[in-house]
């Protein structure tokens, strides 16, 4: 897929992006937002990987991997965004209805791609939390944080979608026939959620003692 050549996460400042990702247009937006999010939960668990001399070469390289793979994801998701909002744009009719049907569907497979890997990085961050550098806590609370946010994003992107497809008499329950590998999808980010909260509440007392009195 074609990465627009205006704005990009790997080409563009951060200030460039977030002033593009401020305007009303969509393209990036929320989708993209969630592939950054889980770009800088990668780049904190490199950063406390690095300074944990036991953490190992894998560790470093899958979150340095995850990095790139994420701001890939990041600008593929705001190529996509133009062609679903095309498709809102088109007259309506049947060839409008089949389109934003099918833009709903590859809208939901990319956003539970980019769930997939952050799902997969819940375990390198915790193993980080228990084992890597203790004076970096407070940087993995941070990534636990960004990567809660990347799951919530995707979880809540491949719902949204799939609920779009329920249009003109559609079920939720035909949908969910249609479409089970991304319905199942949502469930695992709902639990992914959740054991970053479980995750993140094991260390809170190291990362923030404050609130112990």
């Amino acid at each position: 897929m074609a990465v627009s050549e205006e704005i990009t996460t790997q080409r563009s400042s951060v200030e460039a992006w977030t002033r593009a990702l401020a305007e009303s247009s969509g393209s990036p937006g929320g989708g993209a937002g969630t592939g950054v999010m889980l770009g800088i939960a990668a780049s904190l668990t490199s950063m406390v990987a690095g300074y944990s001399d036991n953490a190992g070469e894998d560790l470093l390289e899958r979150a340095r991997t995850l990095r790139e793979t994420a701001l890939r994801l990041a600008d593929e998701d705001a190529v996509a965004s133009k062609a679903f909002g095309a498709a809102f744009r088109l007259d309506p009719g049947p060839e409008r209805e089949e389109a934003i049907r099918q833009a709903s569907v590859e809208a939901a497979k990319a956003s539970a791609v980019l769930g997939d890997h952050a799902i997969a990085a819940i375990g390198d961050l915790g193993w980080l939390a228990e084992h890597g550098n203790p004076a970096l806590i407070a940087d993995v609370v941070v990534a636990f944080g960004a990567l809660r946010a990347a799951i919530a994003g995707a979880r809540t992107n491949v719902s949204f979608d799939l609920a779009a497809l329920a249009k003109g008499g559609t079920s939720l329950e035909e949908v969910r026939a249609e479409h089970p590998g991304l319905w199942e999808t949502v469930g695992r980010l709902s639990g992914a959620m959740e054991q970053i909260d479980e995750l993140t509440a094991h260390v809170d007392t190291r990362a923030a003692p404050t609130d112990a009195l």
